[in-house]
């Protein structure tokens, strides 16, 4: 039993290394984006607010300092129930680039971003259509042009990078950062094999004539959030997507400061897993599972096996780990992410599994 045991958890370290080194196709590819040529035609920046007048307040001028030549900004405002309309109003009648879209309360859709974005898109006056939430920043005034410059000819879809900003002394900013880096590990990684999944709807870019050839949200307007992976997810091919990744091109919010608040995202998130490729779903079930099984039989195997094998390949397997994350953690900024590394992927593993067991009793929350 022990000896069939040992071969499982063989088998299914080498399964999760193996995942691991298909991200070195992007993690060392060379960031060739200095290299795309400067794209100057007029874009639309579409800003979704819903009570996000403090946010607006701190950020609209970041936004309207941005150094590409030609762009508007479309602010949404989502029924919300704070100033944010005001702040917008303000704005606008001191800048004739701000067009102004005020969702009124809808019953069939009310609380559904996906309605409110799909208004703003019908407002904007350009086809290339970047895309950020109001309770983000951008990292330099050459954000905008950075991301911009995703658009080269047969490329209608662009995913950026949303960084979470760091707070010090604060575990969960941590674990949520430690996270965020992973999910782009893997979003960027399987865009550059050419099978792009998800992307963050705090740095999304794609044209208005791919979002209506493909009916927008329409094939899944009944679930409320995820317009970003569940509309990547539909229209990305091998040949529509550019990686855009370098550290001016990057957004950052503030995370959540409550592990409750969190885990009701991670729940919602899993609500909408069922809807992406079912050649996805395979492979990040997979994953998941081979992380959960490396650390279950890790544990079971050191404490009834020749532990002397099972430190062995448990060091081989931290180690294609650190590599993974010490490369990553460059190419995002996220240097501080390696401590404790291997406590954040222990955690992870089974706080995700958790998640899991409790969304299969309970219904999604999504704030309206």
């Amino acid at each position: 039993m022990l000896l069939t045991l040992f071969y499982c958890f063989v088998a299914v370290t080498t399964i999760n290394v193996l995942f691991y080194f298909s991200f070195f196709n992007f993690l060392f590819s060379s960031d060739t984006s200095s290299s795309l040529s400067q794209i100057t035609s007029p874009v639309s920046l579409i800003i979704y607010a819903k009570n996000n007048a403090e946010d607006l307040r701190k950020f609209l001028p970041l936004f309207l300092n941005q150094d590409h030549p030609s762009f508007e900004l479309v602010l949404i405002n989502d029924a919300s129930y704070d100033d944010t309309l005001e702040v917008m109003e303000e704005f606008q009648s001191k800048d004739p680039r701000i067009v102004l879209v005020n969702v009124e309360r809808n019953e069939r859709f009310w609380g559904n971003k996906k309605y409110a974005l799909t208004l703003g898109i019908k407002k904007a006056s350009f086809d290339k259509l970047i895309t950020i939430d109001a309770n983000c920043y951008p990292a330099s005034t050459h954000w905008l042009q950075q991301v911009a410059n995703g658009f080269q000819p047969g490329k209608s879809l662009i995913l950026g990078y949303g960084a979470y900003n760091m707070v010090k002394n604060s575990f969960l900013n941590i674990f949520i950062r430690f996270e965020n880096l992973q999910n782009a590990i893997k979003y960027f990684s399987a865009a550059k094999n050419f099978k792009a999944y998800k992307g963050v709807s705090r740095n999304l870019a794609y044209t208005a004539h791919a979002f209506y050839e493909n009916r927008g949200f329409v094939d899944h307007m009944n679930i409320p959030l995820s317009d970003d992976h569940l509309f990547v997810n539909q229209i990305a091919n091998k040949n529509n997507t550019s990686l855009i990744y370098k550290e001016k091109s990057f957004t950052y919010t503030q995370a959540t400061s409550s592990w409750k608040s969190w885990f009701a995202e991670k729940r919602n998130q899993i609500s909408v897993f069922s809807f992406y490729k079912k050649s996805e779903i395979f492979k990040l079930a997979v994953f998941n599972a081979s992380q959960f099984l490396f650390w279950l039989f890790s544990i079971l195997l050191f404490c009834f096996y020749d532990w002397c094998w099972i430190l062995l390949i448990f060091l081989i397997r931290t180690a294609v780990l650190y590599i993974t994350y010490a490369k990553a953690t460059s190419v995002f900024k996220e240097k501080q992410l390696l401590w404790g590394l291997v406590f954040q992927d222990f955690l992870w593993v089974f706080l995700r599994m958790f998640i899991f067991i409790f969304y299969k009793f309970s219904k999604p929350l999504y704030r309206k």
